[in-house]
């Protein structure tokens, strides 16, 4: 083939080729004036374009009107409404939030009262179409006189203002507000405008919207507003705070004064009918109703306001409050010996229902919750998780455990009070509070096993992966401890605290519930463990006349003492400590919060207060080492004589609680008498 048959291009023009070596052959005046656009074309294309251009914005404007100013945020009130929690049996405990009336309807209106709004704050409301002219230009030299934006907004505008945009003063927020208050024009009637202005504008203490004013200030329904109540209302507007008429009733009536004189300068009111309207009185009413704030509202506020959400205006929700308990615990908490110290308490149901709660002594000097936002360190309480993921690990409580002192490793804890024991049970190393026990299992089990199983029960607090986790050093909250026990009396993990009531789970529910449950033998195992330390270790003085189970703890140098167990379905934890985090002097779990725990159960459970009163014996786990035998009197041994040969014998003298006794053993038993030697007296028991 040749080279003119491999290229194509080169082919002769003439022969109906369109390349490029054949256009050097076209008639180059056909060719200007082909390509040659005319003048109006031109002009139609760049027109088409900044249609386009235009088209656009307008879409992304409107995309983002649509959200950043829904429509229905007008309807929404601009504060947390006035909320009343309520307890179980329906008692008023708090209220809580603004003071918000319910939505106002234009043509409910007299005529008065809208027009009094319209002549001071919008007087062309009805002619503009959001934005006044007027206005616009008055608020233009006061923002380049002063650096700020005053005056000349709409009520359309003030609409947009405190319904979608912050309170700051600035033309780029100036330019959003007309922005927003055409495309409220653009969807919303002036009634409808207007209506959603008066139901959310503030009005002074903690009162918004026209409804809620109105009964605030006079007693009345919008509706049977007077001209001079409904002037001085008007008023208001400006500046609410400082124009309340509750406390500068003065200014509030010169500025009433001065809305008659614009309702005559609008044509609303002749000049003889505003001379004879006579000042506003004011018949504003004592709120004899629940306190604004507890320690346990505070708590369920949040959880209440999620569960109205989207509701206007003020409302009443149940919560799981028991009263009954709340008392009792409040009455338990106010005769305890506490000194300097601070006190929470926290009761709940299995479910996680939270049915008592005080965070302190007293609200109203100190309304920091200690039972939900102190983490204070939980002492011997966060042995539960050692034990937990030792049970789970296949150990039970018969399972012994080295109490001796540990002498190797850069960590070397020590008993309280110096005691050991050697080869013990799991279930007395537990009832006794040994430290080196516990730590002995973090190490065998590691720092996984622990930390997952107080995850498991909801500790949510963060936790030190070191061997000092054993002994209840990372800080917690007391509403974290009392649900994790609620998760062993329950046998089921999580338990989540709780102040709203959750309602009964449907089927659905409970097969996609996340809940888990111990397993029998573990939770049996548990349960063991839990008791022992009521009937024979450090938690005796919370013993009741039902079966009872719980743990002490008390952190180190005594800074917290607590105690948290359970009886029936009612699960409690105590916490005694002081604010400036200094040592409490005495005080340990098994000994103050643990009194404070049987007398809160022994009233709030029938038939578990005992017969007879506890003979307490405290153990004090932070100088005794946790040992009923540190309790005992001490024991001296003054003498000892053995005697080998055909009849062997052990003599010794001894004192016991300041009384000589001569302690004889030989074949025929063991043989008891007052010694002869006169001793001198023992010193007496330590405290």
């Amino acid at each position: 083939m040749s080279d003119r048959a491999q290229r194509p291009e080169e082919q002769d023009p003439r022969e109906g080729n369109t390349s490029l070596a054949g256009s050097a052959y076209a008639d180059p005046i056909e060719a200007s004036q082909t390509l040659e656009e005319p003048l109006w074309a031109k002009r139609w294309r760049w027109t088409k374009r900044a249609f386009a251009a235009a088209f656009g914005l307008l879409v992304l404007l409107f995309i983002w009107l649509a959200f950043t100013a829904p429509l229905s945020k007008s309807l929404e009130p601009l504060a947390p409404p006035q909320l009343t929690l309520l307890a179980s049996n329906g008692e008023a405990i708090a209220r809580n939030g603004a003071d918000i009336g319910p939505p106002v309807k234009a043509a409910e209106l007299p005529d008065h009262v809208k027009n009094a709004f319209i002549a001071i704050e919008d007087r062309r409301f009805y002619a503009h179409w959001g934005v006044d002219p007027r206005g616009l230009a008055r608020a233009l030299v006061n923002n380049l006189g002063d650096g700020g934006t005053q005056g000349g907004s709409t009520i359309t505008q003030q609409l947009a203002k405190i319904t979608f945009l912050t309170p700051e003063r600035s033309l780029s927020r100036k330019a959003r507000e007309m922005l927003i208050a055409f495309w409220l024009e653009a969807w919303l009637s002036k009634d409808e405008i207007l209506e959603r202005y008066l139901s959310n504008v503030y009005f002074g203490d903690n009162t918004y919207g026209l409804s809620a004013a109105s009964m605030h200030y006079f007693q009345r329904k919008p509706e049977n507003l007077t001209i001079a109540q409904a002037a001085m209302l008007a008023g208001l507007v400006q500046a609410p705070s400082r124009l309340a008429p509750t406390r500068n009733l003065k200014g509030a009536r010169e500025r009433a004064e001065r809305v008659l004189a614009a309702m005559v300068d609008a044509g609303f009111l002749t000049e003889a009918q505003a001379r004879a309207v006579r000042p506003a009185v004011l018949d504003v009413r004592k709120d004899e109703g629940p306190p604004s704030g507890t320690y346990f509202a505070d708590w369920a506020l949040p959880q209440a306001r999620a569960a109205l959400e989207g509701s206007y205006g003020g409302g009443e929700i149940k919560t799981t409050l028991d009263a009954r308990l709340q008392r009792i615990a409040r009455d338990v908490v106010r005769r305890a010996p506490l000194g300097p110290a601070q006190v929470a308490l926290v009761a709940m149901r299995t479910n996680g229902e939270v049915v008592a709660m005080v965070g302190g002594k007293s609200y109203k000097q100190s309304p920091f919750n200690r039972a939900t936002q102190a983490r204070r360190q939980p002492g011997s309480t966060f042995k539960l998780f050692v034990y937990l993921a030792a049970m789970r690990a296949g150990l039970t409580p018969e399972t012994l455990i080295d109490d001796t002192e540990i002498t190797d490793g850069g960590y070397r804890p020590k008993n309280s009070g110096g005691s050991y024991r050697g080869q013990i049970t799991l279930k007395r190393a537990f009832a006794r509070s040994s430290n080196v026990a516990a730590v002995r299992l973090y190490k065998k089990l590691g720092d996984k096993a622990i930390i997952q199983a107080a995850r498991d029960l909801g500790i949510k607090s963060p936790l030190s992966a070191d061997p000092s986790l054993a002994l209840g050093t990372s800080g917690v909250t007391l509403l974290e401890l009392t649900s994790a026990y609620a998760a062993i009396a329950a046998n089921e993990y999580p338990v989540e605290p709780h102040a709203i009531p959750l309602g009964t789970p449907g089927l659905m529910d409970r097969l996609l519930s996340p809940k888990r449950s111990l397993g029998g033998k573990v939770h049996q195992n548990m349960l063991t463990l839990l008791q022992a330390t009521v009937l024979q270790g450090t938690g005796q003085a919370a013993g009741l006349a039902i079966p009872t189970y719980g743990k002490t703890g008390t952190s180190q140098d005594s800074r917290d003492a607590l105690f948290i167990g359970f009886a029936g379905d009612l699960i409690v934890g105590v916490w005694v400590g002081r604010d400036d985090d200094k040592p409490l002097g005495g005080i340990h779990g098994g000994g103050l919060p643990a009194r404070i725990w049987r007398e809160f159960m022994g009233e709030a459970i029938a038939g578990a207060r005992p017969e007879e009163p506890v003979e307490e014996m405290i153990i004090n786990e932070e100088t005794l080492g946790n040992d009923i035998i540190n309790a005992l009197p001490p024991v001296e041994i003054r003498g000892a004589e053995i005697e080998l040969g055909d009849t062997p014998r052990v003599r010794v003298q001894t004192g016991v609680g300041g009384s000589s006794i001569e302690l004889g053993v030989d074949r025929n038993g063991v043989s008891v008498q007052p010694s002869q030697q006169q001793s001198p007296q023992p010193p007496p028991p330590p405290r």
